[in-house]
């Protein structure tokens, strides 16, 4: 009988079919409306699930369930709530024991290319994988990947990280809200420019691009090296996020120390331009010292809040070759929670960047970034600057969800 009341009690009902039904309520407590404003469920105390339904107002909204671990259950179920200022909805979630999950209009994409050698055009290579291990003694694991390592992208961004001792993020410059990374592959052509479409914006060398994590070694950052193996892995391919993971076994950040082994995994939601970076360790880390940051672009504004709000807008060349690139205007931001600041280092040529330290085994930021090529986006420094201070606060006061 306790069973029974605790059950109703929970907002839960069974079936035959192994359905389970309850209400997610979701509440915005900022004046500004909010869109795309993702709501993630654990479904460990659930049982298996496979197929899930979301509705609010009658309406269905799409929504996605992932397998986080890749041992065929699904961990988690996500969708995405559209609020006006101070509104509070409703949404009904039932998940089902069997059938497929549902399908909805991808608003996100990711993808892993090995390169197809019969294949001549740039932006048609279709040795598709999800999953890519490489020594930490392979001689060039860049160019094991098409556009060198996994990509992904929303319908405002486009981002890769770099299949190397840098993993750093490239970033993917666009004129029209839409996805297009399955088109261009990061390497559009000439009739694909004349139809509007984007393309490489940033040039990142050496540096932490837009927030590579690295070691620090006391006075600079260090690479993601040596390593005893280094994987980049796709964990859910949408509709409403990308989830996309990189996985360094055996690390030895610190000289002084012992090897760790480090995931970095990055999620992109649906409707957004910022990116979520989740660090992972398998042993506790505190007294190590890391570093992150974005780069210094040639001749960049720098914004600081002092508080772990860093940004830049600036223009350079998105390649060594000058003559068939032009010169690409972006703005730059990372967001880093105070609790894991060591210190905000001076700009140097290369970088603004911050040493950073974990409580224990994780610790997570944001990243964030435009280019000025965009219809639907930001085009000064002024208004670029105005609309991180307004996404911090955004961050900083999210959607409050109870169920």
């Amino acid at each position: 009988m306790k069973q029974i009341i605790l059950l109703f009690a929970l907002g839960l009902t069974f079936s035959a079919s192994a359905q389970q039904s309850f209400t997610v309520n979701v509440e915005n407590p900022s004046k500004n409306a909010r869109q795309d404003e993702p709501v993630v469920i654990s479904l460990a105390k659930y049982g298996p699930v496979s197929s899930a339904l979301v509705t609010a107002n009658g309406q269905e909204v799409p929504c996605q369930l992932d397998d986080l671990d890749l041992d065929e259950q699904m961990d988690e179920l996500c969708f995405l709530a559209d609020l006006k200022g101070k509104e509070k909805k409703a949404y009904s979630v039932t998940l089902y024991a069997d059938g497929e999950p549902r399908h909805y209009s991808a608003r996100v994409y990711t993808e892993m290319v090995i390169r197809n050698d019969k294949v001549k055009e740039k932006n048609k290579h279709d040795n598709f994988v999800s999953s890519l291990t490489a020594r930490g003694d392979c001689a060039n694991s860049y160019n094991l990947l098409h556009h060198h390592g996994v990509d992904f992208e929303s319908e405002l961004n486009g981002i890769r990280i770099y299949f190397d001792k840098r993993q750093t993020l490239d970033l993917y410059g666009k004129f029209q809200k839409r996805l297009e990374l399955k088109e261009t592959q990061f390497y559009t052509s000439a009739e694909q420019k004349k139809q509007g479409y984007g393309d490489d914006v940033l040039w990142v060398g050496n540096t932490f691009g837009l927030g590579a994590f690295r070691g620090w070694d006391g006075q600079q950052p260090t690479m993601v090296d040596p390593v005893k193996n280094r994987t980049q892995r796709v964990i859910s391919y949408g509709p409403l996020r990308t989830i996309v993971e990189v996985i360094d076994q055996g690390w030895k950040s610190d000289a002084s120390k012992a090897a760790v082994n480090m995931t970095l995994r990055y999620i992109q939601y649906a409707g957004h331009r910022d990116t979520d970076v989740e660090v992972y360790f398998n042993k506790d880390v505190s007294d190590y010292r890391f570093s992150t940051g974005i780069i210094n672009v040639k001749g960049s504004q720098e914004f600081s809040d002092r508080k772990g709000l860093r940004a830049c807008w600036g223009t350079d060349y998105p390649s060594t070759d000058t003559i068939n690139w032009k010169p690409e205007t972006v703005g730059l931001a990372i967001l880093i929670a105070q609790k894991n600041m060591v210190s905000e280092e001076p700009a140097n040529k290369d970088n603004y960047a911050y040493v950073i330290k974990t409580n224990g085994k994780q610790m997570a930021y944001k990243v964030n970034y435009c280019s000025a090529n965009e219809t639907f986006g930001f085009h000064d420094a002024k208004a670029w600057f105005n609309y991180l201070k307004e996404w911090r606060r955004e961050v900083e006061l999210p959607i409050r969800v109870t169920y």
